[in-house]
């Protein structure tokens, strides 16, 4: 009988009742997949025994720790969901990996590409399951987008921006240390919005012949706004992420043969996708002509493939049916893209002088 996914949370952030209730949508009928034996979330972890008691009550949940190693050690669950600040996951996930836990860690998953390379190893001597929750390769709107791709060939221009005014960014001006904003966390601009931008173009176009990252550095030297230039044969990818100030989310990917345009966060791309023809290719013209398109110009078509308001449905119900099939070595080729998207991440910013306490062991 195929074992449930049963999962332990760490952290008490916005982002784990989300990724509850997208556990509790996947994991029952009918939106379980086939084969899949459903999944739960069986307890919460938080250093403070009163919010963890809280939480638990709020989101009906059996269990709840205050305690590392009885969390570690309980026989209640079988998988950890790490959702602690950045430079806790390589910890928590080592430890969880240690005490025969599979685990689930919140984008990025790890600092550096030495912390990954010794999570895999350690995944694999144990054989656990070891995922990065990060939901842009199981969007449907991101499959979309990369079929689309052929249809403006050769791509010529990508562009994305994500920005959100961070409540943490007033009190870090007033002299506060919150963990976004400190590199003893691994936080930052980078580490956190943009990060997506750079996972959503090495989804689509792979590994970039070079990277360069231009922060605005602010106190402690981290960054709270940044553009980060990719370069790959024939085109650049330039994509800018702020959380000291706020604009319109999008990714736009311009080519020769015309345009695909999303007005969201490379996050979700909820709003769908608009593909546009170029006036020039004749194809576009005789599309026009026959009446196709949304009417934003020559042959312009929308493609929407997620119904789904909650976006980490998708990535969640990958888990559940990887963790149904009973192989962790489904995870390997994923980690190897963890692991690029980490290197590249880590290289950028070391680049432009951020330096974390992971980057030298402190």
């Amino acid at each position: 009988m195929k074992e449930a996914l049963r999962v332990g949370t760490v952290g008490t952030n916005f982002i784990v009742p989300r990724f509850i209730e997208a556990v509790r949508l996947a994991g029952s009928p009918p939106g379980c997949p086939d084969g899949a034996p459903g999944a739960e979330i069986a307890a919460s972890y938080s250093r403070n025994a009163e919010t963890a008691e809280a939480f638990a009550q709020k989101h009906g949940l059996r269990l709840a720790f205050s305690g590392r190693e009885a969390f570690l050690s309980s026989g209640d669950y079988n998988c950890v969901y790490v959702a602690a600040p950045n430079s806790l996951h390589y910890p928590w996930a080592r430890d969880a990996l240690l005490h025969g836990k599979n685990v689930i860690c919140e984008k990025p998953l790890v600092s550096t590409g030495g912390e990954l390379e010794d999570l895999i190893r350690l995944a694999r001597e144990k054989g656990l399951f070891l995922f990065e929750a990060l939901t842009i390769p199981h969007l449907p709107n991101a499959a979309r987008l990369r079929g689309l791709l052929e249809r403006i060939a050769p791509v010529r221009h990508v562009e994305m921006n994500f920005s959100q005014y961070s409540s943490r960014y007033p009190p870090f001006l007033r002299g506060e240390n919150p963990n976004m904003f400190n590199p003893e966390f691994s936080g930052g601009a980078l580490m956190d919005l943009n990060y997506y931008n750079l996972a959503l173009t090495v989804y689509l176009f792979g590994e970039p012949e070079d990277i360069r990252y231009f922060p605005r550095a602010a106190a402690k030297g981290i960054d709270v706004s940044g553009t980060l230039v990719m370069n790959y044969r024939g085109f650049n990818a330039v994509l800018s992420a702020c959380k000291d100030s706020s604009g319109e989310n999008f990714v736009q990917i311009q080519g020769e043969g015309g345009c695909l345009y999303s007005p969201s966060a490379s996050s979700n791309l909820r709003a769908g996708i608009t593909a546009r023809r170029n006036e020039a290719n004749p194809e576009a013209f005789r599309s026009a002509r026959e009446g196709k398109g949304a009417g934003e110009g020559p042959a312009a078509e929308r493609f929407q493939d997620q119904d789904r308001e909650n976006h980490l449905f998708y990535e969640v119900r990958d888990f559940i049916e990887s963790f149904a099939g009973g192989d962790p070595s489904c995870c390997l080729a994923p980690l190897e893209e963890s692991l690029m998207r980490v290197s590249l991440a880590e290289k950028a910013r070391k680049g432009a002088g951020i330096i974390f306490s992971a980057d030298t062991g402190a």
